[in-house]
């Protein structure tokens, strides 16, 4: 048997230590995933873990709120000194003389019946601990869809850069043309000058896109809790380009989100608990009827028997009931009845509120995931005979059939084609998953 808990222990151990070290190794490395993004964000992310605690708080009432149906006991000890004419607190005498007394004793009562508030404050806490767990499945979610959103944009950005730095080589060639021709008398100083502006330009919009990138890699470390030194890459995207299916109905992927998504549930669950609140609230007309109960003994100078003695027989127990009943409380019961009924409406709308929102969410990601595709596809075309233009612009340039200010046009074209496409892939990316998720699916790239 010695032997078998060893072996569990060093198992338990060694399971410790992998766990740390992939928490480490996760928390350390360069390049990140979207997955390992959400899976590190779960766990470490602020606004996660004020969820969590919460919930643990939501425990603890509901543990506080079942002890309520246990008895109390409380000790308790008095020593006393008294002179002159006083009434001996053991026998009650009144007597003109100093007197030495002591007093111990334990006393307890149980709450019968409070008009069933203890029973309904039960079922409250446990509704509200319910509650917790799907406002905690709520951050988490939210947490998944920032980091979504904010990954995407990073790569967007990223893109972007590689986009600004090839405008940017390709005018810098344009410059030396540029200076080759002006030396040989072929073009205008207007056109040379053209040609730096554009490559001013060009390396202004790559300066732009690299400050676009760290401001996203800034706010994706904010949102996995990582150190502000610390630096991160993110993994590229591959095969991304998945498209809805037309025949996709958006109310049905309306009720299915009602039927998964946890703020519903919430919902649910907080007119539920103020229901129980109203249910407390109307117990305080009734009365409260509680069994109390002690046992006790004393000591007291001017008796001439000792100590132990006097304990033995003023030793008593007690045992009685005490009812309680409301009869005029200022109108507090009244109020708190009334104040419960009108948080029952609040929840209500809340819950319309949630509902409504929720199909917003749904009905804006439908239709712009159709119109992203549809841009997609647009943008694309539009991007490949930009392409194709901007290499005969340049072509014809080189053989100084075109100007300056058109190969600029062009190639600006081009660019614009190019961040539109960039644009539409990464919306598209973007409510793509956001459909997934909305119908339960995991999100992944």
């Amino acid at each position: 048997m010695k032997r078998y808990l060893i072996i569990a222990s060093l198992l338990i151990v060694q399971l410790s230590f992998a766990q740390e070290n992939v928490s480490k190794t996760t928390a350390t490395k360069n390049v990140w995933s979207l997955q390992d993004c959400i899976a590190y964000a779960l766990e470490n992310n602020i606004t996660v873990k004020d969820a969590s605690l919460n919930k643990s708080l939501a425990e603890v009432n509901y543990s506080k709120s079942k002890s309520s149906r246990l008895p109390n006991l409380f000790g308790n000890a008095s020593q006393s000194f008294s002179n002159g004419n006083t009434i001996d607190p053991i026998t009650s005498n009144y007597v003109t003389d100093q007197i030495h007394s002591t007093n111990v004793g334990i006393n307890t009562s149980v709450t019968l019946f409070q008009g069933n508030q203890i029973t309904n404050e039960i079922k409250q806490n446990k509704l509200l601990l319910e509650q917790s767990i799907f406002e905690e499945e709520v951050e988490k979610n939210n947490i998944v869809l920032n980091i979504l959103e904010t990954y995407l944009q990073t790569l967007f950005s990223k893109e972007n850069i590689a986009i600004a730095e090839s405008n940017l080589e390709v005018s810098e060639k344009e410059v030396k043309r540029a200076k080759a021709r002006l030396d040989a008398g072929s073009i205008a100083l207007t056109d040379y000058t053209e040609a730096q502006s554009q490559a001013a330009t060009n390396k202004y919009n790559l300066i732009t896109a690299k400050n676009d990138y760290q401001q996203y890699i800034i706010a994706l470390k904010q949102l996995l809790e990582l150190p502000p030194l610390q630096n991160i890459e993110i993994e590229d995207v591959t095969n991304n380009l998945d498209f809805i299916n037309l025949e996709l109905n958006k109310e049905a992927v309306y009720t299915k989100a009602l039927d998964i998504l946890p703020e519903i549930e919430a919902s649910n669950l907080n007119i539920a608990a103020n229901k129980k609140e109203l249910d407390i609230a109307k117990g305080g007309y009734l009365p409260t009827l509680a069994l109390t109960g002690s046992v006790g003994s004393g000591y007291t100078s001017i008796n001439s028997n000792t100590f132990s003695d006097q304990f033995d027989v003023n030793f008593n127990q007690k045992l009685g009931l005490t009812l309680s009943i409301p009869i005029f409380n200022r109108n507090q019961t009244k109020a708190a009845v009334q104040t419960a009924t009108l948080n029952i409406e609040k929840a209500e709308i809340q819950k319309q509120n949630a509902e409504k929102e929720l199909y917003k969410k749904v009905e804006t990601a439908y239709q712009n995931a159709l119109s992203a595709q549809e841009q997609v596809i647009a943008s694309e075309t539009s991007k490949i005979a930009a392409e194709e233009s901007f290499k005969l612009a340049q072509k014809k340039y080189e053989l100084g059939d075109l100007s300056t200010t058109d190969l600029v046009i062009s190639q600006n074209t081009y660019t614009n084609a190019q961040q539109n496409y960039l644009q539409a892939k990464y919306l598209n990316i973007l409510y793509h998953q956001l459909l997934q998720f909305y119908q339960g699916n995991d999100i992944k790239l």
